[in-house]
């Protein structure tokens, strides 16, 4: 019998977790999801250095607040706006999804305390796995199938990702580049600017400060254009506050709310490892 998901701390968006395996799921298969409204009120959601220069032409990066800051693609600027995303969770036009939005209701999570093993797991309450002829298989001859295959591979990519992304985020934090963030915007024939903040961005006076030998090592080990990515994303801020007025979910307060999603984030990207050092781990679907 497959061993217990964690259910404490769940990551954002999941509600629950349950190992994929062959005595659960063995008869199983995979359904469209039909709906997910409470991924259509994330304002916020996690991404991976992998895919900062994606995701910068279309929503504003930023860091969550606290001990351990985790880089947010804004989505909307207030708690349950989501500009990209309809009531059921679905795209309202095409645009790059987040690649922690690609992996719902799908993640890899360390069953067994003590062990680097990580298994495939679900949100049961998903809907995405069913009875009946339609549907992927999710085992075939007792193993998992192809498109399972293809979940537990994507899966073990964001995983690495995550990894080299809690790199990154720590040299951010071990150089001091951090500040707290604040945007002003005042539409025309508004008499008060709209002010948010609850976030984290990088202090570009402390960057331009920078030794030159320490700048030169940011160049060699990448950090660099990430940070200018950032840098420049911070931009389609005023977009999405545009898309809010338009979609008439204009802002009713100015906070991100960003604090509370630091460490179920991080256990997401960052599977109970440090954010610097990378350990040998086994992938596997239980069985």
């Amino acid at each position: 019998m497959a061993s217990q998901a964690p259910q404490s701390a769940l990551p954002l968006l999941y509600n629950a977790l349950e190992p994929i395996s062959l005595q659960q799921h063995g008869d199983k298969r995979l359904k469209p999801i039909q709906g997910a409204p409470h991924i259509g009120q994330a304002h916020a959601v996690p991404v991976t250095v992998d895919e900062f220069a994606l995701v910068q032409r279309t929503y504003p990066i930023v860091f969550s607040v606290g001990e351990n800051p985790v880089p947010l693609a804004l989505m909307g600027l207030n708690e349950g706006v989501n500009t990209y995303l309809d009531e059921n969770g679905m795209q309202i036009e095409p645009t790059y999804l987040p690649a922690y939005l690609r992996r719902y209701p799908f993640l890899l999570a360390q069953l067994n305390e003590g062990s680097d093993e990580l298994s495939l797991c679900v949100d049961p309450t998903s809907g995405v796995i069913g009875d009946g002829p339609d549907g992927d298989p999710i085992f075939e001859d007792s193993q998992p199938s192809a498109r399972v295959k293809e979940i537990l591979d994507f899966c073990e990519q964001f995983e690495a990702a995550g990894q080299r992304t809690g790199a990154f985020v720590g040299e951010l934090v071990k150089s001091n580049l951090l500040m707290d963030g604040e945007v002003a915007i005042q539409p025309d024939g508004s008499e008060q600017p709209f002010v948010y903040r609850g976030f984290q961005m990088v202090d570009e006076e402390k960057l331009r400060e920078m030794r030159g030998d320490e700048l030169r090592k940011m160049n060699q080990n990448g950090m660099l254009p990430l940070i200018f990515a950032h840098l420049f994303s911070l931009a389609q801020i005023r977009d999405i506050f545009a898309r809010q007025v338009q979609q008439g979910k204009g802002p009713a307060g100015c906070w991100l709310g960003t604090k509370g999603l630091g460490q179920p984030v991080r256990q997401c990207l960052d599977q109970a490892a440090s954010p610097v050092e990378t350990r040998s781990r086994a992938h596997q679907v239980a069985r």
